[in-house]
């Protein structure tokens, strides 16, 4: 059996931290750093930011060494007093401090982790060594410091959507779609949701970190991809196809549509994405807000989601944290 580890829910007043898991902070970030610190404050918590997250610190790609985000996401997991965390950034430094991190912290006092891009890699590190729900979500920079630009009305339904998921025990139910969503392939699912960055997941199932192949079994598969070509996405597919990870999935939902660059003389991504499929019969939604033009839509890893692509709509029909 699928193991499940829901975090706590958050209250009114508890206390988030910002870490630099991956990426560090850039000058010309400061702004949306700010923003985003905002924003999770008008959320209802307190916000403590990691001695990591430090204007211009930097170690070749990344805030700080592996053993050194290892070192400081591990004191996040094991304080008691931080109720949450919240990635600053994304990056290129996840895969090398997987085996550093205090998994049993985790299960001793299971808390939200936020994020997306190469926070995948430890959300989903995470899940398949514990279980813990965590989210697919904004990350602080490039996520909640951008809400101000997606309008009043848009920026209510965000609100509204990410304090239910963290703060409350009832499902959310259906997301509210802030583009066009697009069917490419019809019908309904009923799964866990399972995923992240493609080309992240498919390294991690690499490694002894990799999710376990029930953990796919009537999952509903979500990805996105940014800085790449269709071809490149295409062989990443293909990568999950030989693993026979398609054919145990029940549904796909597909990230924005744009972020992936068509490679010259080639077919679009719902092309490629049709073609590795091949007769799946699985419904596919795609262009949704889940990659890396945030704002973003929230997905908790392992919680149960409805896919109704003809009707092109997407639900979480369990809560993602608990009371304790």
């Amino acid at each position: 059996m699928v193991r499940m580890l829901r975090p706590s829910v958050l209250r009114p007043g508890d206390t988030v931290a910002v870490a630099a898991l991956s990426g560090g902070l850039d000058a010309d970030e400061v702004a949306l750093f700010r923003r985003g610190i905002a924003e999770l404050e008008g959320l209802g918590f307190v916000v403590q930011v990691s001695p990591l997250v430090e204007i211009g610190r930097h170690w070749w790609w990344g805030a700080a060494q592996p053993a050194e985000l290892a070192r400081e996401f591990n004191r996040l997991l094991r304080d008691p007093q931080v109720r949450a965390i919240f990635a600053l950034s994304g990056g290129r430094m996840t895969l090398g401090y997987l085996d550093l991190i205090d998994y049993a912290a985790v299960e001793a006092d299971p808390k939200p982790v936020i994020g997306f891009s190469d926070i995948d890699v430890v959300l989903l590190a995470l899940h398949s060594r514990t279980g813990l729900v965590g989210v697919h979500g904004d990350l602080v920079t490039f996520g909640y410091g951008e809400w101000q630009e997606a309008g009043a009305e848009r920026r209510q339904e965000l609100a509204d959507v990410s304090t239910r998921l963290l703060t409350s025990t009832a499902p959310v139910g259906m997301l509210p779609s802030g583009g066009e969503w697009e069917r490419w392939h019809g019908g309904r699912a009923v799964g866990p949701l399972i995923g992240g960055l493609l080309n992240r997941l498919v390294r991690l199932q690499a490694t002894p970190f990799a999710l376990p192949p029930e953990r796919f079994d009537g999952a509903i598969l979500f990805w996105e991809e940014v800085g790449t070509a269709t071809s490149a996405a295409w062989n990443d597919l293909h990568v999950l196809r030989h693993a026979g990870i398609l054919d145990r999935i029940a549904g796909m939902l597909v990230g924005p549509i744009a972020d992936v660059e068509v490679t010259e003389g080639g077919p679009g991504l719902r092309e490629i994405v049709l073609d590795v499929l091949g007769d799946r019969d699985i419904p596919v939604l795609a262009n949704l807000e889940i990659g890396h033009t945030p704002p973003n839509l929230p997905l908790p890893l392992g919680v149960r989601a409805q896919l109704d692509a003809d009707a092109t709509t997407l639900s979480l029909l369990e809560s993602a944290g608990v009371d304790r």
